[in-house]
């Protein structure tokens, strides 16, 4: 009996794989501010997502659509320009088919970043947090359903989802680099509304440091296929009912496009290493 969701995965990596330029080593995931991160590089390919029968697509302002294939400072990657999210409508299976279909193409690494609202008083606007840990039972879990056997184990372990080895080599990138960069917990809740301030609290109170719409199930699908796993967020705010200021989609924008020649610097020195690993 097949699987109808690592059937449409083969058919869209089927239906590329004579597009794809080179086997990429990392997958860099661009989250708001690192839109146009693609443009500085010495652009190999692209896939535009809309040329891939099935592939959702995303539908959030300031998100392009499409792969691209570059090399970062010598590094083979595939950057997904533009990710979809859950609160789009799409099934939880397609939310995490392009981070999927990266490993397909031969990513071992899996780079996530994002924009996040900082629940952490210690943290403010500007700032960035390199991800340790992630709560992610707030939204369905990649992994419901029939077990896709040719990716990874039924019941995977989640103790190790952010490798050390890579969050050693972001974190002494940042101290190189001059770049202050916190560390903690990133809880993935739903959206698209922004967290009310009781929902701010309650992430708070369960040990999170930041919390954002996206990641967390990118990384659960990752991991139970053995990628090894880092990821940033740039924290463009801090959550509802921690300040008197309402939210809105583009602050957060603005306050990531103004951190983001940091944010490339960070990731570019970050990659340069990994290719050791």
């Amino acid at each position: 009996m097949t699987n109808p969701v690592y059937d449409k995965l083969r058919n869209c990596y089927d239906s590329i794989k004579d597009e794809i330029p080179f086997e990429p080593k990392v997958a860099l995931v661009l989250g708001s501010g690192l839109g146009d991160y693609a443009e500085q590089l010495e652009i190999q390919g692209t896939i535009d997502y809309r040329d891939i029968e099935g592939f959702p697509v995303s539908t959030v302002p300031g998100h392009k659509g499409r792969f691209v294939f570059a090399r970062i400072n010598g590094v083979p990657a595939v950057l997904m320009q533009g990710r979809v999210h859950y609160y789009e409508g799409y099934p939880m299976s397609d939310v995490v088919l392009p981070a999927r279909l990266m490993k397909l193409m031969g990513a071992k690494i899996l780079f996530l970043t994002n924009a996040a609202g900082g629940v952490n008083y210690d943290y403010g606007a500007g700032d960035f947090m390199l991800i340790k840990d992630q709560i992610s039972c707030f939204v369905p879990s990649p992994l419901i359903g029939p077990n896709l056997e040719e990716l990874g184990p039924r019941f995977p372990d989640m103790s190790h989802i952010y490798d050390e080895d890579l969050r050693d080599i972001i974190r002494s990138t940042a101290l190189e680099l001059g770049i202050r960069i916190q560390e903690g917990v990133y809880v993935q809740l739903t959206g698209p509304a922004y967290e009310s301030p009781y929902e701010v609290k309650m992430c708070r109170i369960l040990g999170g440091d930041a919390v954002g719409m996206s990641t967390a199930c990118e990384a659960v699908a990752a991991n139970h296929m053995g990628m090894k796993i880092c990821g940033i967020s740039c924290i463009s705010n801090l959550a509802c009912g921690m300040t008197d200021a309402p939210l809105s989609h583009q602050e957060v924008q603005e306050a990531s496009d103004k951190m983001a020649p940091l944010f490339k610097k960070l990731v570019s020195e970050s990659i340069k290493k990994m290719g050791s690993i």
